[in-house]
């Protein structure tokens, strides 16, 4: 639905993006994850038709139409990272500018105003709301058409617990729709809920892409075990690591990482060795962890 094929976008001398190639599948969800500067908001607002390329090109749709603005206005619908509405303006006049800017049906402005939980303040001015409920009459503003794709850049900054909920339904009424979402996002908890498809910007540079499954699977490896042992042997530690050489004692517990078919037999091999367990526990990798190392790796 969305391709970057050696998107580059150059500003003077600093390079946002570089040679960016990347299919955004159709009806998936694809979380864009990276640092500050790293050419999220620049790949998003390309998309959107509102960022020409320096070199390469974006294309949008089953046609493969240039991403110009005027191409984007009939595919997407686009939430800004930073959104703004004039003050004066109740929150339920700004939805029903932007429903008849985009010929909207007139029954869209009631439902975008429940999604949003704006309807106790639907007839307040716009400069009276909070930051969290200003992103939240934008989702409102972008959930309007019933777009191909939606473009959404950092859609989570402000929300609150409840803002939170009300876009998790979003993304995944989208999902079943067969819609096609892409965000960008530094909450990890976003991207690892919702994402099919993960892609990692580094200083501009795609560093990673990962589908779900490949995350779990990555997580996974990253996971540690934890036994709770009757007693602490030397000879027990070093069995357990010819498996796992980062094998380590914590009081009497004994930290196993790994993936889990290794720390299963590291299982079998502590009671081969006649350990006598008392307790077992296990977590698996995070992501914020393994974000962290690549992010690291890069610098």
């Amino acid at each position: 639905m969305i391709r970057y094929t050696r998107f580059t976008k150059v500003y003077g001398r600093h390079t946002a993006v570089d040679a960016l190639t990347v299919d955004v599948p159709a009806g998936s969800v694809v979380a864009l994850l990276g640092p500050n500067g790293s050419g999220k908001t620049t790949s998003i607002k390309a998309a959107a038709g509102l960022v020409r390329p320096t070199s390469g090109d974006v294309r949008l749709g089953p046609e493969g139409l240039p991403a110009t603005e005027a191409v984007a206005r009939r595919v997407c619908s686009f939430l800004p990272q930073r959104v703004s509405f004039p003050d004066a303006l109740t929150g339920r006049e700004v939805v029903e500018f932007y429903r008849r800017m985009r010929g909207v049906p007139g029954d869209a402005t009631d439902r975008v105003m429940k999604f949003a939980s704006l309807n106790g303040a639907g007839s307040r001015a716009v400069g009276t709301y909070s930051g969290g409920m200003t992103q939240r009459l934008g989702l409102a503003v972008a959930m309007l058409p019933d777009a191909e794709v939606l473009l959404l850049d950092e859609p989570t900054a402000a929300l609150d617990p409840d803002g939170l909920s009300a876009f998790y339904e979003l993304v995944e009424a989208r999902r079943r729709a067969g819609r096609t979402v892409f965000f960008s996002s530094h909450q990890l908890g976003d991207v690892e809920r919702l994402a099919d498809l993960i892609l990692i910007l580094i200083e501009g540079r795609l560093a990673a892409t990962l589908t779900s499954s490949e995350l779990a699977a990555r997580l996974s490896d990253r996971g540690v075990m934890r036994v709770r042992l009757a007693e602490r042997g030397p000879a027990l530690l070093e069995r357990v690591r010819t498996l796992a050489p980062e094998a380590s004692w914590l009081a009497d517990d004994l930290l196993v990482p790994g993936p889990a078919s290794v720390r299963l037999e590291a299982l079998d091999a502590i009671r081969a060795a006649g350990g006598v367990i008392e307790g077992l526990s296990a977590e698996e990798g995070r992501l914020d962890e393994f974000y962290r190392s690549i992010v690291g790796g890069a610098s």
